[in-house]
């Protein structure tokens, strides 16, 4: 048995055999992994990709589509979305609200062409409470607190999914 599995490993098998040698398999240009079309560096894939912003916010980047390498990609998209948070707190401030919860994902895919990791995105939920007008009777309040209070609707959610035994993102 040893004899089989060293003959296995003897000279006649090199891992260029494997990924590309003359033996009617395409040879990998530097930097190209195995079983994708191009190298990082000429996917076309990678040059052409554009983010842009789907929310309403005014003062955020992305609104226009613009490239941001793979590389790059991360930190782009990590400080994109916390101009999503830095916004909640200064909208939940100016309304005399608070901040109740905010959660920050980062998503990230791989290049179908080079098969480079970038960050593909990202998505901020925030929870805010607002304070209640006056003219607010305490029986309304009561009986409106879990339609109008979205801390009551993320509660009752993320209650419903525990209780159901469902594994769960907090910040999402």
């Amino acid at each position: 048995m040893a004899v089989g599995f060293s003959a296995a490993l003897g000279s006649g098998f090199s891992v260029s055999d494997i990924f590309g040698s003359g033996n009617g398999r395409e040879q990998l240009k530097p930097g190209q992994k195995p079983g994708y079309e191009s190298a990082p560096q000429d996917c076309d894939t990678c040059k052409h990709r554009k983010y842009q912003d789907g929310s309403d916010e005014e003062n955020v980047s992305f609104k226009q589509p613009a490239h941001v390498s793979p590389q790059a990609s991360g930190a782009a998209v990590r400080a994109h979305e916390a101009m999503h948070v830095s916004n909640a707190y200064r909208k939940a401030a100016q309304s005399g609200g608070q901040v109740l919860a905010c959660g920050v994902s980062v998503h990230q895919a791989v290049c179908p062409e080079c098969g480079s990791v970038y960050t593909a995105g990202g998505l901020t939920t925030t929870v805010t409470r607002t304070p209640k007008g006056d003219g607010d009777k305490k029986a309304d309040a009561v009986s409106q607190a879990s339609a109008s209070n979205p801390y009551a609707r993320y509660k009752a959610s993320v209650n419903s999914m525990m209780n159901r035994g469902h594994n769960f993102s907090a910040g999402v």
